[in-house]
C-alpha cells in the first residue's frame, strides 16, 4: 500500500485538512473534541465539501445526457444503416461514425461516470487516513495533513454507536458486523434507487432503446453489488461518508428530476401536467398536455340541464312568482 499512500499523497494531505478544520470548528462550536458525534460531522463536512466542488461536474453531465437524448434518432439510424453487418470493415466504421457523432455535439456514453470517477481518489484518500489513524497515533505513521497526533489519538478513541471510526466489518466482533452490513446495504440501496429513478422517469422511449442503455442497465445491478461487497472492507468513518454522499447523490437528483426533467421523459410529462393543474402554459419546446374538464353533475330537482347553473331567486320575486300562479 506504500504505493498508492505515495501517489494519493496529496489528496490525503487536502483530506487530512478538511477533516481537521471541521473538527476545530465544531470543537470551537462546544462539541467535545473526543466524541465520535464530532468526528461523525467532520466527515459530513467533508463530503458536503466534495460534492459541492462537484456540483460543476454534475451540471456537465446532466448537459451531456440531454445531449445524448437528442442525438438517439442519429444512433438508431446509424444502428439501422449497419444491422446484419458483422464485418470488421463494418463494425469499425460504425464506432467511427459514431464517435464524429459525439465528437460533433460535444457528449459521451460515459459522462454519466465522471463525478463517481472523479470521487474515487478523494473516497480511496479518506480511506488511507481513516485506516492509519491508529498508526497516527502510536507514531507509526508520519502524521499528514493537518491531521496531528493529538488529533489522531482522539479519532482512533473515538466512538460511534459503541464502533471505533476504523472498525470494518471484517475487523469487528458481531455488533460492528451488524452495524456496518447496516451501513453497507443501506449505501448500496440509495445508490441502485437514484440511479433507477433516473433511468426510469428522466429518460425519453428513444434514449431507453440503445445498446448503450443496456449496458447502463446492467450497471444499474452491478455497481450496488461491487460496493456492497467493498463495503466489508471500509471502515465505519468511509462508510459514513459513503453515506452522506448517496444521500447528497438522492436528494439532487430528485430535485433535477422534478424542475428540469429530461425531453420526452416521464418526469417530463408529470411536469407538464403539474403546470396544466395550475394553468400555467407548457415549457419552451414540451408538447402541452389538456386537461379534460370535470363533468358536472345534473340537477334533476330543478329540471336543468348538465352545463346550466340554477340563478339564485331572492324571496321578493319568489312571491311575484306566486301571486302570479
Amino acid at each position: 500500500m506504500a504505493f498508492f499512500d505515495t501517489l494519493l499523497y496529496p489528496l490525503q494531505w487536502v483530506v487530512a485538512w478538511i477533516l481537521a478544520l471541521f473538527h476545530e470548528l465544531l470543537t470551537f462550536l462546544g462539541l467535545n473534541p473526543a466524541s465520535g458525534f464530532t468526528w461523525v460531522l467532520s466527515i459530513a463536512g467533508l463530503t458536503l465539501v466534495v460534492r459541492g466542488a462537484l456540483v460543476p461536474l454534475f451540471v456537465r453531465q446532466i448537459k451531456s445526457q440531454r445531449k445524448m437524448q437528442m442525438i438517439q434518432p442519429d444512433l438508431q439510424r446509424l444502428q439501422k444503416k449497419y444491422k446484419g453487418k458483422k464485418d470488421q470493415f463494418s463494425r469499425q466504421a460504425m464506432v467511427e461514425e459514431q464517435q464524429a457523432l459525439f465528437k460533433k455535439h460535444g457528449t459521451s456514453p460515459f459522462a454519466s461516470c465522471l463525478p463517481l470517477l472523479v470521487q474515487m481518489p478523494i473516497f480511496l484518500s479518506l480511506f488511507r487516513v481513516i485506516n492509519n489513524v491508529p498508526q497516527m497515533a502510536t507514531g507509526d505513521i508520519d502524521p499528514v495533513g493537518g491531521m496531528t497526533v493529538e488529533l489522531a489519538e482522539q479519532m482512533d478513541q473515538a466512538i460511534v454507536l459503541g464502533i471505533e471510526l476504523s472498525s470494518s466489518f471484517l475487523t469487528g466482533d458481531w455488533w460492528v458486523k451488524a452495524v456496518t452490513a447496516v451501513l453497507i446495504v443501506i449505501m448500496a440501496g440509495t445508490q441502485f434507487w437514484t440511479q433507477r429513478q433516473m433511468m426510469t422517469k428522466n429518460m425519453s422511449d428513444a434514449a431507453m432503446d440503445n445498446p448503450f442503455m443496456q449496458q447502463q442497465k446492467m450497471m444499474l445491478y452491478l455497481m450496488p453489488v461491487v460496493f456492497g461487497i467493498g463495503g466489508i472492507y471500509f471502515p465505519l468513518g468511509v462508510l459514513i461518508y459513503w453515506l452522506v454522499s448517496n444521500t447528497w447523490t438522492m436528494v439532487q437528483q430528485m430535485f433535477v428530476i422534478r424542475s428540469m426533467p429530461a425531453p420526452g421523459s416521464q418526469a417530463e410529462r408529470d411536469l407538464m401536467e403539474r403546470r396544466a393543474r395550475k394553468g400555467k402554459p407548457a415549457l419552451p419546446g414540451a408538447e402541452p398536455i389538456e386537461m379534460k374538464p370535470e363533468p358536472e353533475a345534473d340537477d334533476t330537482s330543478q329540471g336543468k340541464t348538465s352545463g346550466q347553473r340554477p340563478q339564485p331567486v331572492n324571496a321578493k320575486r319568489k312571491k311575484k312568482k306566486r301571486k302570479k300562479r
